[in-house]
């Protein structure tokens, strides 16, 4: 089969590897389509992924043309959406129910092979079998919708809660998108890319500007969330969190990101500061809301690229133009 992969830090090609087989609990899915997202692009500069080379890829969706010896549940031509985690369930971490924190930690497209390749493994337990009226292309958007969700458990979010967010890329829209299903009073989104804010402001924001300065909120925001991974833009963020709020580190920093904090203010006036890693029992959850209609793919989805174009479209999400894009095998 033809798969994008990359082999060294920086470099990515298209190649011809092996098909792959399924275990005794696995199925084998042609892809239809494959998200690009910011893992993607550590993974070029030779972070996460312990050795290269590896296939990117782990939002994807596809048909089951390949099934275990052991597996009870899907069938040939069922078309899925898969988690990519894969936990160890030995650790400590996993024993005590913080699987996304795992000691093993590995996942589909990071440690192993993944999607962005016309067929991709996985474990039958990591499927969920999408309902008729979704497109299969589409669903690659339940997993960032899943981290997103992730994201909402740390927050546990109070009703009338002012909203900060920072980036207006895919995941900090889905993150409005659900702000405003936890009932938000108002919801503020800062960015410097103008497309992006036009979009904001289509999905229903609140305010959409390039400096959290242009919006009157003299105390702050009661829950602040980078989901850019900008230095920058986290050490803005920091600071506009009100008395007794949240900010939430969402966004990939790199590694040698660095951000100031004020001790003192923390304590005094009682501000917690968390942060949200992967999926963590939320990706059915995420598929559940997908269904439910929470987000518009026709938004979300700005670019689909054929695999052959791989890298180009890992140039194009790494120079910020668009918003979620799809490779299509």
């Amino acid at each position: 089969m033809k798969a994008a992969v990359i082999s060294s830090p920086g470099v990515v090609t298209i190649e011809t590897v092996d098909d792959p087989v399924p275990g005794p609990r696995e199925v084998v899915i042609q892809v239809a389509a494959c998200g690009l997202c910011g893992t993607d692009l550590h993974i070029l500069q030779g972070e996460f992924a312990p050795s290269l080379p590896v296939v990117p890829g782990h939002e994807f969706a596809g048909e089951v043309v390949g099934v275990g010896t052991e597996v009870h549940g899907l069938s040939l031509g069922d078309r899925v959406a898969v988690d990519p985690s894969l936990y160890c369930n030995e650790c400590h971490y996993c024993r005590i129910g913080r699987n996304n924190l795992c000691e093993r930690y590995a996942a589909i497209g990071v440690t192993t092979g993944g999607a962005a390749a016309e067929f991709a493994v996985a474990p039958a337990a990591n499927c969920v079998r999408l309902p008729d009226r979704i497109r299969t292309e589409d669903a690659a958007l339940i997993e960032p919708l899943s981290c997103a969700v992730r994201g909402y458990d740390v927050l546990r979010s109070a009703l009338a809660s002012h909203v900060l967010i920072y980036g207006s890329g895919t995941m900090g829209l889905m993150m409005m998108e659900l702000a405003k299903r936890t009932g938000a009073a108002t919801i503020d989104i800062v960015d410097i890319n103008p497309e992006r804010l036009a979009t904001a402001r289509q999905l229903g924001c609140t305010h959409a500007v390039g400096s959290a300065d242009e919006i009157e909120r003299p105390r702050g925001w009661d829950v602040v969330v980078d989901a850019t991974g900008s230095e920058r833009a986290i050490q803005d963020a920091l600071g506009r969190v009100a008395r007794g709020g949240t900010y939430l580190q969402f966004g990939v920093a790199d590694y040698a990101a660095r951000a100031t904090i004020e001790p003192y203010r923390i304590y005094n006036q009682e501000i917690t500061i968390t942060g949200s890693m992967a999926v963590l029992h939320s990706y059915e959850r995420a598929a559940e809301l997908f269904a439910a209609g929470v987000l518009d793919p026709d938004v979300f989805i700005s670019h689909r690229f054929p695999l052959t174009d791989y890298a180009a479209a890992l140039a194009q999400f790494q120079a910020g133009r668009g918003r979620k894009i799809l490779v299509t095998p």
